[in-house]
């Protein structure tokens, strides 16, 4: 090698150790700063509960809801979701249930359960959707309906409830969730505070190990399964320093397909949910941004942190792999597809701030961090990078990362304590270091498959999970 080429080969080593410890520090620095961000809203928001006080505010005005829960394969678990959600806290709602074409004993179950007869009836076609093959409504609940129809995927089942939903305001809950008693009065809140509201989101949190009885969690607990234990801690970071640091600015670009209040106008004006995409929650919420800004049109689009919905995760690599590559999928689509949020004048802080923000760290990030982490070990064992650069890069890379999970924990001590054991917490904080050796790593792996999965332009398909069927119980 010339000596030329000695020093453009060790120039380009120094350049990408750089680049990646520097991509590092401004992913984890970043975050950080939301989560300033969120504590600032955090210290607002339990303030003005402290004022309003701990029970859920009731004020008799509260709007009609339609509860949409779409079902694929739910024989196990949907007659227990079904009844906890016929037992809510609220004024009025309806409950609509959409068998997507199960292939199982889902039918079935609610037919006996819930004792449906056979009721025709004409639906709006606001939205497109397969054809409907039935539609029965329960002899025993008034507000429950059941809505048969051909399969589709969840987006267009989810259309099909629109369709048949009776209110303004609907709700779209999975059907393996369950909602607090008072989840749906404290969602509301922010149609009620201001007219502008098209939308409105609340927390999703780990049901494993959490004690479960009639479809309604009694008490939460940590689950033995480490996987699970894992996603705790991801979830409470994702939410509670995440949306809740985006939210102020009205720029929250994901409202969870597990629960989410949307206007039904608004969602029709739209084109309703796209059977186009594996993300069809968060590109719902990024096509209301874009279509608002570009018609100059008021709105709100708000994240609420106590409003709770508890859900069963993954305990298996598997389940969990394919999970995530189809969130970083649906990801990918969602930014792509309305890049021009991004580019419009009008984009305001959804697209000029959230927008780059998710693109460059979370449809990216996965990419990059994969390349820095195989370059950084590469060049270590052949002499490249010094011990110095690969001790900076992991300190930034994993040190901060810790840093970023300690935090979310300590949001929730500081403000719900939903786990109110002090061993729990113990637990957590645990979790909340070993999660960045190895867990985090596979969970890049698992992500860039989800890349590899949009860019070949795979086939979409409901997402199955294996269940432990302990809330059908």
């Amino acid at each position: 090698m010339s000596p030329v080429e000695a020093v453009l080969a060790v120039d380009w080593a120094w350049w990408a150790q750089v680049g990646f410890i520097g991509y590092f520090l401004l992913l984890n620095g970043g975050y950080l700063l939301l989560n300033l961000f969120s504590m600032v809203s955090l210290r607002r928001y339990m303030k003005l509960r402290a004022e309003l006080g701990a029970e859920a505010p009731y004020l008799g005005i509260e709007p009609s809801v339609s509860l949409l829960v779409p079902a694929y394969n739910e024989a196990a678990t949907i007659r227990t979701s079904v009844l906890s959600l016929l037992q809510l806290q609220y004024p009025d709602y309806e409950v609509v249930v959409i068998n997507d074409g199960s292939k199982d004993e889902t039918l079935e179950v609610l037919r006996e359960a819930f004792a449906l007869e056979a009721h025709p009836e004409p639906l709006r076609l606001g939205v497109p959707h397969q054809e409907i093959l039935g539609i029965y409504r329960s002899r025993r609940h008034a507000n429950l309906r059941v809505i048969d129809k051909r399969n589709g995927g969840k987006a267009d089942a989810l259309n099909a409830g629109i369709n048949a939903a009776r209110h303004g305001l609907f709700c779209a809950v999975d059907a393996d969730s369950i909602l607090q008693r008072d989840s749906l009065l404290r969602v509301v809140q922010p149609f009620l505070e201001d007219e502008r509201t098209v939308a409105a989101g609340g927390t999703v949190r780990i049901a494993n190990g959490s004690r479960v009885q009639g479809g309604f969690l009694l008490e939460a607990g940590i689950p033995r399964n480490l996987l699970a234990r894992f996603q705790i801690v991801e979830y409470l970071r994702a939410f509670l320093f995440g949306r809740l640091g985006w939210s102020p600015m009205n720029a929250v670009l994901i409202i969870s397909g597990a629960f989410g209040l949307f206007d039904r106008d608004r969602v029709i004006a739209v084109g309703g949910y796209s059977s186009a995409t594996v993300g069809e929650d968060m590109e719902l919420v990024v096509r209301l941004h874009r279509y608002h800004r570009e018609k100059r049109l008021p709105y709100r689009i708000r994240y609420l942190p106590d409003p709770i919905c508890w859900t069963e995760a993954p305990e298996d690599l598997a389940t969990l792999g394919k999970q995530r590559s189809r969130w970083q999928r649906g990801l990918a689509e969602s930014l792509s597809r309305h890049a021009r949020l991004a580019a419009s004048p009008r984009g305001g802080a959804a697209g000029h701030l959230a927008w780059p923000f998710m693109a460059l760290f979370e449809w990216l990030g996965p990419l990059v961090e994969l390349a820095g982490y195989g370059f950084m070990i590469w060049g270590f064992a052949f002499g490249v990078v010094s011990p110095a650069a690969l001790t900076a890069f992991l300190l930034v890379a994993i040190g901060m990362g810790i840093l970023l999970s300690v935090n979310g924990l300590l949001l929730e001590t500081l403000s719900f304590r939903v786990y109110r054991r002090r061993r729990d917490m113990l637990r957590l904080f645990l979790v909340a270091i070993l999660e960045n050796f190895g867990y985090r790593q596979l969970n890049t792996l698992w992500r860039c498959r989800g890349m590899w999965q949009w860019l070949a332009r795979r086939k979409h398909q409901w997402g199955a999970m294996r269940r432990s069927g302990q809330w059908g119980q």
